[in-house]
């Protein structure tokens, strides 16, 4: 059964077993095993660039002549970048290109992408736009930059939120469970009290 398993599946699950193994802080990297040609990650903004405090969903295509072909890269949270795409978010990096040796592997490609976020090539852009601003007007490159960070990557801020709104939301309705429900003892406890006095009278008069 093994010979069955593609060379390239292979290749790539010891290298995401490499990569659970040690980690990179500020990358995630997912496998599904059920199509190992396209990997999953999420790739933190590095500090002190406009994309700090985002979080980055990519994908990676894998052929199935990896590793003697590179992957593919795109990121599919909208970002500002010169060397991404802005329709597409194909990363466009030399690693991935003419630059590619099949004794690289994800690992490799990932720390490539995110120095390319700290120091960008507006030489060979994608994005004109963000490649030209880059080189006449940094201050605005970055604004533009911090903007769609703060607008597409902060999703995970988002979703905190929102789980945090609904445990709170929770936590209300359940204190005026219990309000009530202390309450509704309380009443119960009283009538039960008259009751009891009420049968001890009449017994005493038989």
């Amino acid at each position: 059964m093994e010979n069955a398993v593609p060379e390239f599946a292979r290749r790539l699950y010891k290298e995401w077993r490499d990569f659970t193994a040690q980690p990179v802080e500020g990358i995630q990297l997912m496998l599904n095993e059920q199509d190992m040609t396209e990997v999953q990650v999420v790739l933190d903004g590095p500090v002190g660039t406009p994309y700090d405090g985002g979080k980055f969903r990519l994908k990676m295509l894998i052929p199935m002549q990896y590793p003697m072909e590179p992957p593919k890269a795109y990121f599919c949270t909208k970002i500002f970048h010169p060397n991404i795409a802005p329709n597409t978010g194909e990363v466009c990096v030399n690693t991935l290109k003419k630059d590619w040796k099949s004794n690289l592997g994800l690992r490799h490609i990932l720390l490539t992408i995110r120095c390319l976020l700290i120091e960008p090539n507006p030489e060979s852009a994608l994005n004109e736009e963000a490649g030209k601003l880059l080189l006449e007007d940094y201050s605005e490159f970055v604004a533009e930059a911090r903007l769609l960070t703060e607008v597409h990557a902060y999703w995970h801020v988002r979703e905190q939120a929102k789980v945090s709104s609904q445990k709170m939301h929770q936590d209300d309705h359940a204190s005026v469970d219990m309000s009530g429900n202390s309450t509704d003892a309380r009443t119960h406890s009283k009538v039960t009290q008259r009751n009891n006095s009420s049968f001890r009278k009449a017994l005493k008069r038989l």
